[in-house]
Formats: structure tokens, C-alpha cells, sequence
């Protein structure tokens, strides 16, 4: 069978890479593709994005199945725009992509439905919005709301950063984001103590199969100091999900909102992320929502998946996944991402990058922002390579994956060094 996987980034490569390894798959392509998966042999990049043009091509190439990775196609009703032609794809449609192209249909769906989350209000107004903060004080969260590819939030830790922050999104509009219904938008929200982790499972609907746990590192530097990124590493189990927190979180979080979007009408299939706050007590509250896998944690979750991942989402779109048990390596896996210069801010492009190391099944380097110039791979986005590692601890997954690291070589690399040290300091 042809497999399509919609995006161009490392979380798309590390599922195309995992769909290729099913005997039942012939070809995998990956639209638009990037640097790696046009090196791969076992792929094939089609530069195709619009949703339309996408849908025909699949539709000549009597493609079997379609995964979706990012959010803009989502939003954009490609998962509708397939499913009208009895085209077999995975993701949530234009409507159900809503808990997360815009924060606040997402945060009033929770309040509606009482998932637990953080306390916020929605703002057009920037002077309502400023006398909000005013009010509610420092440290507090400002969200753009719409897509803002992972960087429209602003956890402010100074009444100076938040005020700055709702200027920055409301008044100048520098994301360029606008809501479902035109113009910018803010929530703006309280902050939440504790520590973070990505709980990600998959939905056909009704049924709901919870992935490996992962926790990712967003901040740039060492020590979780510098900018918010899309995620600068991460790794495979996380050991702040304990067995409690993982049945508080799916009791509490991940079935309420699977029900709720269901009673609402939209039924909801595909990926969610719930990005969870876990305070001290163990209790965790959704930070946001994701309708898709997180990038950088897909490439460790895939690393570590020993079941064919092509019966598995061909169940979740039949309705089946209750009759779906997942296996997973016991090893950990962990994966470090080499950001370009200048990122996030402004990322330089159009560095080479060499050093790349044989792939393995232990070790492989996902591309994310490459491209190919006469065969050569060079950078062309933020995020450039994520170095993604099995091992039998995290410790030691964290020293091959940086062993790795030291063999690549683009000017202006730039990567953390300490991804994964929360869990090697609380195993």
C-alpha cells in the first residue's frame, strides 16, 4: 500500500520513517518533505501543499492512508477535504483542529466541560487587556490566539514582559495571527506551578489509546533559562507522569474532552496533545491543546513504538482502538534538536550541514528545517536536526545522542546540553 504524510518538518520524518518499516507499505510519500526525507530511500517527497491539489494527487496515486502532522493543514480542512472524497486519512477535522487553532474556543470548551486548567480571559481590547494584567499581577501568560507555529506564548515573569507581550501580539500583531473570526486576539492567564509534560494519545472518535509519555525542554538554554522555543529536546518515558498522574490525567483530562467534543457534535479523531502542568501534589491541569503529535517529542515516542504503526492508525480510523494494545521498547529514548543561528528569533538559512551520521535503529537524526542543494543537506528553517537515541537509561541515551551531536557540524549550530536532566535527576 502508498502512505501520504502531510508536513515537512522532524516530527513528519520520524512517522514516515515508522510507516516505512510496515511490510505492508510500499511507498511513503511525505508532502512537502524536507532535506532528510528526500536523502531517505524508503521515501519520497511530493511538493505539494495545497489542500485541494493534495487531495487529487492522492486520489490518482490511490493512496491507502493519509496521516496529518502539523496544524496548519488541519485548520485548513484537509482531514474534511479527504474524508468527502472516501480518502482514508487520520487527523481531527476543520472543527475538532479548533481546541487548537484557537485558545479560546479551547479554554472555554474546558471551562464548559470542567477540565481542569488555569484560570484566563479573552481580550480584542489591549487597554482591557492591560488593566487585566494590572490586576491579576506577575508572573502571568499571554497567548496569542490562532496559530503561531509553537512560539504565540509568553509566560511573563514581570508586569514590564507582560505588558510588553500584549502589545507585541493585540497591538502591533507581529505573529500575524488572527482567530476564526479575523483580527488578534489574546487569553491571558494565570500561572501555573509545577512541571510540565506532553501526554499524548490518539482518538478514533470514542476510544482513546494513550502513546508512551514524553516530556520536552522549551526553554533555549542550558537550565531552562532563554526564550520559549517550539522545544529544544526531549525524552521517553517521563518519570513525572507516574501511574496516578497518567489515570488522573485520562479521568480527568483526556476522556472529559474526547466526550465533551462528542456531545458538542464535533467528534474528535487524531492526535491530541495535552500539554499538563503537574504541581507538587501530583494533580495535573491542561496547559493547552494540540491536534497533532509535539515535535520534538514525536521522535523519542517513535523511536520507542514496536507495533506497526499502519494497523494501528488503521484501526483508530475504523473506529477500532479499543482493540488496539500498543508495545513499546522498555529502553528510554531521548532526542536533542540543533537549532540554526539566530533562532528563534532569526534564524539564519543556508548553512551546510555535514557529519551526518548512517541511520540505525538505535540512532537516528530526524530532519526538520533542511533542505537539499545539489544533494547536499542545508539549513532552512529554525529547528534544523533532532539527534534521537535508544538506550538502556536515559543517562546513557543522553551521552550518544550528544556524541552524535558533536559529529555535525553546520556554522551557527546551536543545541542544549542538558536535555533530559530532569529525568536523570528523578528517575
Amino acid at each position: 500500500m502508498k502512505v501520504l504524510v502531510i508536513g515537512g518538518g522532524g516530527r513528519e520524518h520520524a512517522i514516515a520513517w515508522k510507516l516505512s518499516q510496515s511490510p505492508k507499505v510500499t511507498r511513503v510519500f511525505v508532502a512537502p518533505g524536507n532535506g532528510g526525507t528526500a536523502l531517505s530511500s524508503h521515501l519520497e517527497n511530493i511538493a505539494i501543499t495545497d489542500v485541494r491539489a493534495l487531495r487529487e494527487w492522492a486520489q490518482k496515486e490511490k493512496i491507502a492512508l493519509t496521516v496529518v502532522g502539523p496544524e496548519a493543514p488541519l485548520a485548513a480542512g484537509v482531514v474534511d477535504e479527504f474524508r468527502a472524497h472516501g480518502l482514508r486519512i487520520f487527523g481531527p477535522t476543520k472543527a475538532a483542529a479548533q481546541l487548537e487553532s484557537s485558545k479560546a474556543f479551547s479554554k472555554a470548551f474546558m471551562r464548559r466541560h470542567g477540565i481542569p486548567t488555569a484560570d484566563y480571559d479573552t481580550f480584542t481590547d489591549p487597554a482591557a487587556a492591560h488593566a487585566f494584567v494590572d490586576r491579576l499581577g506577575a508572573p502571568i501568560v499571554i497567548k496569542a490566539d490562532g496559530l503561531a507555529a509553537g512560539k504565540g506564548v509568553v509566560v511573563a515573569m514581570t508586569l514590564q514582559e507582560a505588558h510588553d507581550a500584549v502589545d507585541f501580539m493585540l497591538v502591533d500583531n507581529k505573529y500575524g495571527v488572527t482567530h476564526n473570526e479575523g483580527g488578534a486576539r489574546v487569553v491571558i492567564e494565570q500561572f501555573l506551578e509545577g512541571e510540565e509534560a506532553s501526554f499524548i494519545v490518539l482518538c478514533d472518535g470514542k476510544n482513546v489509546a494513550a502513546l508512551a509519555t514524553s516530556q520536552d525542554h522549551k526553554r533555549l538554554k542550558d537550565g531552562d533559562q532563554g526564550p520559549n522555543t517550539g522545544g529544544m529536546g526531549a525524552y521517553s518515558p517521563a518519570p513525572v507522569v507516574t501511574a496516578d498522574v497518567h489515570a488522573r490525567a485520562m479521568r480527568e483530562i483526556i476522556l472529559p474532552t474526547i466526550r465533551g467534543m462528542e456531545k458538542d457534535g464535533i467528534p474528535y479523531t487524531g492526535f491530541l496533545y495535552a500539554g499538563l502542568m503537574i504541581d507538587a501534589q501530583g494533580h495535573p491541569k491542561t496547559l493547552e491543546f494540540n491536534c497533532r503529535m509535539g515535535d520534538p517529542e514525536t521522535q523519542p515516542i517513535m523511536m520507542r513504538l514496536k507495533s506497526d504503526l499502519v494497523d494501528v492508525l488503521g484501526a483508530a480510523i475504523d473506529g477500532k482502538l479499543d482493540q488496539v494494545e500498543l508495545e513499546w521498547d522498555r529502553r528510554p529514548a531521548l532526542g536533542v534538536v540543533m537549532a540554526a543561528h539566530g533562532y528563534p528569533e532569526a534564524p539564519r538559512k543556508g548553512d551546510a550541514i555535514t557529519g551526518l551520521p548512517q541511520d540505525a535503529d538505535d540512532a537516528m537524526v530526524f530532519h526538520a528545517g533542511t533542505e537539499l542543494k545539489d544533494g547536499v543537506p542545508h539549513t532552512s528553517g529554525g529547528r534544523v536536526l533532532c539527534v534521537t537515541v535508544l538506550a538502556d537509561s536515559v543517562k546513557q541515551a543522553q551521552q550518544r545522542a550528544y556524541d552524535v551531536a558533536r559529529g555535525i557540524h553546520f556554522d551557527g549550530a546551536q543545541y542544549r546540553h542538558d536535555i533530559g536532566h530532569r529525568a536523570i535527576k528523578n528517575p
